[in-house]
């Protein structure tokens, strides 16, 4: 693009943020921007430099250097853009190469916040019953981890056996400190705690998906690191003599190291075990694309079925994948029209069916889960900036659950969380043979600590459990729940419990 040139272009919304140093420091501001962009110049490193106009209701900005970063930055031309001209008394500093994500923007005086007052959206009732819980109800800590050789911090979900046994993952512990994975035997006597698995750094580390179990009762899952350095697919199976010790191991099978490149980096979220045996995954990170993969892994090494992002329009940072009832359905957690995210299919080959608004009450994808006739369901989380001049501005976090339908797979919301300032809010979800939803919320509740939560017909929303946290509960559930085929619900905390290093807890009917 020659020098003289002139375009204007409205963009989608980018996030970007004002920070106190490049691409971090004390943040003022954090939002969606829309960017009109114009006079287009070439410069002596060969990039386009243009000007961008954008408002934001932001703080009132003293005199100072400030940084000015996108986020999520995505320019159609497929040249790298930078800030050349900000409105208001400021001058531009070029970095070395004069290039996004960072731009350093100096305020020479006082600059006056545009913000004007507005009023939180009401939560979406319209859908929703708020119901008390049964009487009956009753809820359990089946286990304290304690940080050991047991493990610590579980952030992934459960999985049950036909007799009624979990099994699990926790991020850390173990005696390398790389994570484990253990089982919760079910007896009349209650719950027996046993080690499966400990994770060394070659074999994985951190594992960050929920496991889930063949057939043969083997167990499947990834790590978010190790191996080759960017995470493993792993297998584990029940040793041919199990020893009577609660560190009794099975036996693990790594079946595929992520290299980072073209297929991928960072495996994670939910899986998908076909009959065949076939697995199906993301990987978050790398990729021809560098917006992370859809993988299988078949006959003993992987194909990617996609690559993301193929286009503009598409999804970025996969985070798990879900069976339907007539292929795959997954989500993003960024890309797509407006850069929050997407849902996609590859029923009758890849497609993007929604991109995301990212602004309440629509937000950003974290969960999926599918009933046996086709619906989705999921959880979305978003924040938004309340401005009361002439004060700073305040952060609002809220978080909602939706439910997607053929033919058009539109978000219909089905629940608003209540809005939280200063902390974000994430939700996870999960549906039993009936369709009923359940779920649960970080960073919620009467303490602030999470929730548990179901969503049954029609729909009635009960608040199921409100943790406590410390020495008797925990705190901070990071995973969707599982129910059983009596009703159970059973899941795992962060953080909490007699240790503070996370609990599983159970709620019974």
């Amino acid at each position: 693009m020659g020098p003289g040139y002139f375009r204007e272009i409205r963009w989608s919304p980018v996030q970007v943020s004002i920070t106190s140093a490049p691409n971090g420091g004390t943040s003022y501001y954090d939002q969606y921007v829309n960017f009109t962009q114009g006079e287009c110049i070439s410069n002596e490193f060969g990039y386009n430099v243009c000007t961008e106009t954008g408002t934001f209701n932001g703080p009132t900005l003293n005199a100072g250097t400030y940084w000015l970063n996108l986020q999520n930055a995505s320019v159609p031309s497929g040249d790298p853009v930078y800030w050349d001209e900000n409105s208001g008394p400021s001058e531009a500093e070029e970095s070395s190469v004069g290039t996004i994500p960072s731009e350093a923007f100096t305020v020479l005086g006082s600059t006056t916040s545009t913000c004007e007052p507005v009023e939180a959206e009401p939560a979406n009732t319209a859908r929703v019953a708020t119901i008390p819980p049964s009487p009956t109800q009753s809820y359990h800590v089946l286990y304290n981890f304690t940080g050991g050789a047991d493990g610590a911090s579980p952030s992934t979900g459960l999985v049950i056996d036909a007799s009624g046994n979990l099994y699990g993952t926790t991020s850390g512990g173990g005696p390398s400190g790389g994570g484990t994975v253990f089982k919760l035997t079910s007896r009349s006597s209650g719950w027996t705690f046993s080690r499966l698995y400990s994770f060394s750094g070659a074999n994985g580390a951190t594992p960050d998906s929920t496991l889930v179990r063949g057939a043969d009762g083997a167990l499947y899952g990834t790590t978010l690191y190790g191996g080759l350095g960017d995470g493993v697919l792993f297998g584990l199976s029940p040793a041919g003599e199990v020893l009577p010790s609660v560190f009794s191991n099975w036996l693990e099978t790594l079946l595929y190291s992520f290299t980072g490149g073209s297929d991928g980096a960072s495996p994670g979220g939910s899986l998908v075990l076909d009959s065949a045996g076939n697995i199906f995954g993301n990987a978050a990170m790398a990729g021809v694309n560098h917006g992370g993969t859809l993988y299988e892994f078949t006959n003993g090494g992987i194909q990617v079925l996609h690559a993301f992002p193929t286009s503009f329009q598409d999804g970025a940072t996969p985070i798990g994948v879900v069976n339907g009832s007539d292929g795959l359905y997954g989500i993003t957690a960024s890309g797509g029209t407006q850069r929050a995210g997407t849902l996609y299919t590859t029923a009758g080959g890849y497609q993007v069916l929604h991109s995301f608004l990212g602004m309440d009450p629509e937000g950003s994808p974290t969960s999926l889960a599918a009933d046996q006739v086709g619906n989705l369901y999921g959880a979305t989380s978003y924040s938004y900036v309340v401005c009361t001049a002439p004060g700073p501005p305040t952060t609002f976090y809220g978080s909602s659950i939706f439910q997607s339908s053929s033919p058009d797979w539109d978000p219909l919301i089905l629940k608003n969380n209540d809005f939280i300032p200063f902390t974000p809010v994430t939700s996870w979800v999960s549906t039993d043979a009936l369709g009923n939803v359940f779920g649960t919320t970080d960073n919620y509740g009467i303490q602030g600590l999470g929730e548990v939560f179901s969503l049954t017909c029609c729909w009635n929303y009960t608040d199921l459990h409100d943790f406590l946290g410390s020495p008797s509960d925990g705190a901070q559930p990071m995973a969707s729940p599982v129910v059983d085929s009596q009703g159970n619900i059973y899941g795992t905390t962060l953080n909490g419990g007699t240790y503070g290093f996370g609990v599983v807890w159970e709620i019974s009917p």
